[in-house]
């Protein structure tokens, strides 16, 4: 075989949708690595690769998880590198790239477009450009508001510069999910604070349910049209699990980190933190000091998730959402899945299942793994293994939320998790689609039952 026949199967090979976005995200955590690891982006001048490696991975996958302070370890350079490396993550290279491209008035390829499509759209579409303009509109728009509204409340409490700074900082990480904060305690000190904790609140939430949401939302208020079965399940699901998960905190907290507060401020801390659980990784107590029960409860919160074509990771809210659907039509008899009397095809039901069983089957290899390779003899009365299963899936679920384990891993702790939170960011299936080698295959075998429950 000659030399460009091989090169033209290579390329080939690359640029399928998922091997672009995979690709693409790969690139831009070894630039932001390479980035970080210059001595003007550090107070010290130096920062270990392992360490640069994880933090440039939590960034451009959203997680927030850290094993240094941003606000101490990084100088200025630093921070806005990492907070430009969020940005990317947040929107997806893909965007940028696409942008790009048609500045120089080239036309996007169908890969590309294809590549578009799966990021922030459930359904083909004829003008990806018009995707991505608003796209960028629309978290412009959001990015822009949510700072003005914390700068309002931050200019009176820091000199005006570093107000407008920590403003816009929070306003990008809270919109991309991030949940990276320069302050050492994350948003603590605004534990009552209603307006701090409403608008970091409310950007994650806007971040977390996607720009296809935004998007039909917005179509559905300038032209009054038909809101879509996606817009309908992601709300309904994400107002469900915001409150349900807000009540199960309050009831498990209640008297631990909960007690002493006012009820106004113990149903404000449990709402933030049933937000900022399935997304972000912004918190206002101590996280390490809740009890197991609570600590469950965000486990369940992070392994949801936020929703397709949002910042965040899990198995998404539609997947939840579509999972009970067809468990309840089964139990009335129904072979289908009805949700908001539409028939969901039977090709997503199993899409579905399959990223429910693989995101299970992974997070377990890499619960056993950690346990074998970092806590190997450890007593389990020392708790350590909700610690363990918590961080995971906060890296998993791109989160960013730590029972204090993060702090404590070693070299291979620390890869395991920037794994983790690469594969949680781009999603199973679409690394599953990347790898592996798919053949259609019209050989189809005779039927045979087997006992089941």
């Amino acid at each position: 075989m000659g030399f460009a026949r091989r090169v033209k199967l290579f390329f080939h090979f690359f640029l399928s949708p998922e091997r672009m976005l995979l690709g693409s995200f790969g690139f831009m955590i070894l630039l932001g690595t390479f980035l970080l690891k210059l001595p003007f982006a550090t107070v010290k001048g130096h920062i270990s690769t392992v360490d640069a490696l994880f933090t440039a991975t939590s960034a451009v996958c959203v997680t927030g998880l850290v094993v240094v302070d941003t606000g101490s370890y990084f100088t200025l350079a630093g921070q806005l590198i990492i907070l430009g490396l969020i940005q990317a993550g947040g929107l997806g290279i893909m965007t940028f790239s696409v942008l790009f491209w048609s500045l120089l008035g080239r036309e996007i390829s169908q890969r590309g477009k294809m590549a578009l499509e799966g990021s922030f759209s459930p359904s083909p579409v004829r003008d990806v450009l018009w995707i991505v303009k608003r796209v960028l509109m629309l978290t412009a728009l959001f990015e822009a508001v949510g700072a003005g509204l914390l700068l309002l409340k931050w200019g009176n409490l820091f000199p005006l510069p570093r107000a407008l700074y920590l403003s816009v900082f929070h306003a990008i990480s809270a919109f991309c999910n991030a949940g990276f904060s320069p302050f050492s305690d994350s948003l603590a000190a605004f534990r009552g604070d209603w307006w701090t904790n409403l608008v970091v609140g409310g950007l994650i939430v806007l971040g977390g349910i996607g720009f296809i949401v935004l998007m039909d939302l917005k179509e559905k208020v300038t032209s009054g049209g038909r809101v879509s079965l996606h817009t309908k399940v992601v709300l309904v699901t994400t107002g469900c699990l915001i409150f349900g998960g807000a009540f199960l905190l309050w009831i498990t907290e209640r008297g631990n980190v909960l007690e002493g507060m006012s009820v106004g401020e113990q149903i404000l801390v449990s709402v933030f933190h049933s937000v900022t659980a399935r997304t972000a990784g912004f918190s206002t107590v101590e996280v390490s000091k809740m009890g197991d029960a609570a600590l469950f409860v965000l486990v369940i919160l992070m392994f949801i998730g936020a929703s397709p074509g949002s910042c965040g990771g899990g198995i998404k809210t539609t997947n939840l959402a579509l999972l009970f659907s067809l468990g309840y039509n089964r139990f009335m008899g129904r072979s289908d899945a009805v949700m908001f009397k539409r028939t969901v095809p039977r090709e997503t039901v199993a899409r579905s299942i399959s990223l429910l069983i693989g995101s299970f089957l992974f997070l377990t290899f890499v619960l056993l793994f950690f346990l074998v390779s970092e806590e190997s003899g450890v007593p389990h009365k020392e708790g350590l293994f909700i610690e363990i299963l918590f961080e995971i899936t906060s890296a998993f679920g791109t989160v960013g939320l730590s029972a204090g384990m993060t702090s404590r891993l070693d070299t291979l702790g620390k890869v395991l998790i920037t794994v983790t939170m690469f594969v949680g960011r781009l999603g199973l299936l679409t690394m599953a689609y990347a790898l592996a080698k798919r053949e259609e295959v019209a050989l189809q075998y005779a039927e045979e039952n087997i006992m089941v429950g």
